[in-house]
């Protein structure tokens, strides 16, 4: 009997109309442990370099880890995976909610899609069963009138996961959406669009298989006490990640006008207590969670999912618009199309900044692009979901637009490895800007998530690392130690998207350390689980990416930050002059002349404690076999990828 797995997955392909089940290998599942981790196997074993993202040789995969399923506490996380189109390599994203936990009471750990429908489809996934069904009737229609449908359709218990018509139209910036939430990043709501699979429904009723239930019980008990005395996770139920909006904005790190400012004199104008205030209907929490970071939110009578910190910032700083409503209405409006919030509003912002510099006109866009337009925001963004005039073209997001546009747009771009810049700003947080550039799906702040120093968790840090470094960690423009923390952070959201938890529990608050998850999963799977074996897993799951992309070209010339970023000073409003005027903010060392961050300081240190070339970037002959990845080095050998 299988404890914490269901020990089974079904490939579905969509060319042939045939679904077929298979038998999870219990090898995958102890070195691997499941979501992100099964994927990015099967992407390595499967899509090779040779395979477009538009193919129908790339694989979708939709997977979830042990956790789900069970009460463990906010376990509800879904991987969504494939070659990325933004990166052509490694791809994928997350979203919680409640449908993961559907999926896995399905009884599949895993969906894996192939091929492509010669007409709309979605999938209906019961109980050992997986259909495809006519989504016809669905196509063309926003993912909030996709789930309305397909919920009258199958009923108030099932799940529904889909896109909008920027999916349907090959955005590399769509997302995939349930219930508000979004699996945003690296662009799988185009993978999906470019298979014509609108929609996926899950409605599970199987129950997961515990080792030691009471043991089990007991560990779920003690990390909820833990979540419900953290700080981090306390101001996040109670006002959402918006709380982060007003804090950022003293910091210099809330970016705005595409980074050409580090805050706004309006932050009270966007903040959680403003949205608690004005907007707010309630809080909202996924399956098992304690936390309720989730806002539903009314704007014009509309009841939505929303206002998340990195939204916020990506519709109103960063295109200078101070109203909350045109904010809210942007956001509605992303969920609706399907399109990530992240990458839509910098893109959006670095094509306002085009305009304010007369790279594009009006004549060029049919808009007057100027910042704080938000009637233009608004029209922009449904262009560039149906793909109408210039929003054809910022539809593929703003790397692969520069390059239609030219004109030297290319100096304003804030994307790494092709995907646009979370909303961190690297000139005020180092440990964030040395993730951004190593993150093996480009541009990320979850990917390393290295909160100790902003979040000032002194708690946490004194736990993980020898106490006279803690001065310089802590300060978050110091590039002391931040490799240090980057590499212990990554390896352990490895962990968590590999079970299924949310960050907001790990490596975002450390309200729960990897020995909890330790415990949690010998409990649940019979089988015990030492920390060490779990950060190895952790390392092993990065390593493993980094070979992936690797294959496709990827090295250390591609972990990078943007021209902006490297070469011109921070420029905030200074809280000491109540937001009145604009100061220069040096490095630590006082100096304001380029690099502005010291990315191949932390680049050497990161690369040493990972084990990895510094020349290339690579993990090394010895690393891999180190990790038991004796498979992967032998592939990389084969294709005259030449490791030291």
């Amino acid at each position: 009997m299988w404890y914490g797995w269901n020990g089974k997955y079904a490939v579905v392909d969509l060319s042939k109309s045939k679904v077929d089940t298979k038998e999870l290998s219990k090898a995958l599942a102890l070195k691997y442990l499941g979501g992100r981790g099964f994927a990015s196997k099967i992407l390595f074993d499967q899509v090779l370099p040779s395979v477009d993202p538009f193919s129908p040789d790339n694989l979708l995969i939709f997977s979830v880890g042990p956790f789900l399923g069970t009460l463990w506490p906010t376990a509800s996380r879904t991987t969504i995976a494939a070659k990325s189109p933004l990166t052509n390599a490694l791809g994928y994203a997350h979203f919680g909610g409640f449908f993961g936990a559907s999926l896995k009471a399905t009884g599949f750990d895993m969906i894996i899609i192939k091929g492509k429908s010669e007409k709309p489809v979605y999938l209906l996934i019961t109980d050992d069963t997986v259909e495809i069904k006519n989504a016809e009737h669905l196509w063309g229609k926003m993912t909030s009138e996709v789930e309305k449908i397909l919920i009258d359709e199958h009923g108030k218990k099932s799940k529904v996961a889909s896109i909008g018509p920027a999916g349907e139209k090959l955005s590399r910036i769509a997302a995939v959406i349930h219930d508000g939430r979004a699996a945003a990043r690296t662009g799988m709501g185009a993978i999906m669009g470019s298979k014509r699979l609108k929609a996926i429904v899950a409605l599970g009723t199987k129950k997961i298989n515990i080792a030691n239930e009471e043991k089990f019980k007991e560990k779920v008990k003690d990390v909820n006490e833990k979540i419900r005395n953290n700080e981090g996770a306390k101001a996040y139920g109670e006002y959402g990640t918006s709380i982060l909006v007003a804090w950022k904005n003293f910091k210099g790190d809330l970016p705005a006008k595409n980074h050409q400012l580090g805050n706004v004199p309006f932050a009270n104008e966007l903040d959680g207590m403003k949205i608690s205030k004005t907007i707010l209907v309630r809080p909202t929490s996924c399956f098992a969670c304690p936390i309720h970071c989730g806002r539903l939110i009314k704007v014009d009578n509309v009841i939505f999912e929303g206002m998340e910190y990195e939204t916020i910032d990506s519709f109103g700083p960063m295109l200078w618009i101070s109203d909350l409503n045109t904010v809210a209405k942007l956001n509605i409006l992303a969920n609706d199309l399907g399109l990530d919030a992240i990458s839509t509003g910098v893109t959006m912002a670095w094509a306002m900044e085009l305009y304010e510099r007369g790279i594009l006109t009006k004549e060029d866009v049919g808009l007057d692009l100027t910042w704080g337009n938000g009637e233009a925001a608004i029209e922009l963004i449904k262009m560039i979901g149906f793909r109408k005039g210039i929003g054809d073209i910022l539809a593929e997001g703003s790397e692969i637009a520069a390059k239609k546009i030219g004109k030297g747009s290319e100096k304003y771009l804030m994307t790494v490895k092709g995907v646009e810049l979370p909303r961190q700003e690297p000139r005020a947080t180092r440990g964030f800007g040395l993730g951004h550039a190593v993150s093996n799906r480009g541009a990320d702040h979850l990917y390393a998530l290295p909160t100790l120093a902003v979040a000032q968790n002194y708690e946490a840090a004194k736990k993980l690392f020898p106490e006279e470094w803690l001065n310089e960690m802590l300060n978050p423009r110091s590039p002391k130690y931040k490799a240090n923390m980057v590499v212990v952070s990554e390896n352990f959201c490895a962990i968590s998207d590999a079970v299924g938890i949310c960050k907001f529990t790990t490596s975002e608050t450390w309200a729960i350390f990897p020995e909890d998850v330790a415990e949690g999963l010998t409990y649940l799977t019979g089988v015990e689980f030492s920390t060490d074996v779990l950060l190895k897993i952790g390392e092993r799951i990065v390593n493993l990416e980094r070979a992936y992309n690797a294959r496709h070209g990827y090295s250390r010339k591609d972990d990078k930050l943007p021209y902006r970023i490297m070469n011109e000073p921070l420029k905030m409003f200074d809280p000491d002059k109540d937001l009145k005027e604009i100061k220069i903010v040096p490095k630590v060392d006082g100096s304001t002349e380029p690099p502005m961050v010291e990315l191949d300081y932390m680049l050497n240190q990161y690369y040493e404690l990972r084990g990895w070339d510094k020349e290339t970037g690579w993990p090394t002959v010895k690393k891999l076999k180190e990790l038991e990845l004796s498979d992967i080095l032998e592939v990389l050998e084969k294709e005259g990828i030449s490791l030291k």
